[in-house]
């Protein structure tokens, strides 16, 4: 019989240039990463297929619990990239209870789009959600490289295979 083991990862913090940003955030939503498929139907197949042709954009926003001069600073710039660490711990648990925690951190390169200068209520805390848009991906569980993308230098690594190797020597870059 099977042990059940749950993974869960209930809490992260956001670096911002290098910044520890803990408690300024109220939440962050990184990336989905979504390829874009491609219908093929040809004659003689019995049905159509999607194959990929690429990725969609990166988006992503971070909701801040309050104004603070370095994230406004970063965001008011959408010419400018910058970079964004976000690391939580990854809580294994068991029968006998927790038996491992291992770090997930998550390494952006972004520009922000949208420069929030606040959702103001009477005796509420004011709201800044800010969007922006990824070029570049790298999440690291326990040390390991799992997964980067970089939409600049044509890399898409899944547990340290170059994917797009052949690619790039197809075209010539």
């Amino acid at each position: 019989m099977s042990k059940i083991q749950v993974n869960r990862i209930v809490n992260a913090n956001i670096y911002l240039e290098g910044t520890n940003m803990l408690g300024r955030a109220e939440e962050v939503k990184l990336p989905d990463i979504t390829a874009i498929m491609a219908e093929h139907k040809a004659l003689g197949m019995v049905g159509k297929i999607e194959l990929p042709s690429g990725f969609d954009k990166l988006e992503g926003e971070i909701k801040w619990n309050s104004l603070y001069e370095e994230s406004a600073a970063a965001m008011a710039n959408p010419f400018k990239t910058v970079q964004i660490q976000c690391r939580s711990s990854i809580e294994t648990y068991t029968s006998g209870g927790r038996v491992e925690e291992v770090s997930l951190v998550t390494f952006l390169t972004v520009m922000f789009k949208k420069n929030p200068l606040g959702t103001f209520k009477q005796h509420d805390n004011a709201e800044f959600s800010s969007s922006f848009t990824a070029t570049y991906i790298k999440q690291v569980v326990k040390g390991k490289e799992v997964l980067e993308l970089d939409y600049l230098a044509n890399v898409f690594k899944v547990n340290g295979e170059d994917m797009l190797a052949t690619y790039r020597e197809n075209i010539g870059g």
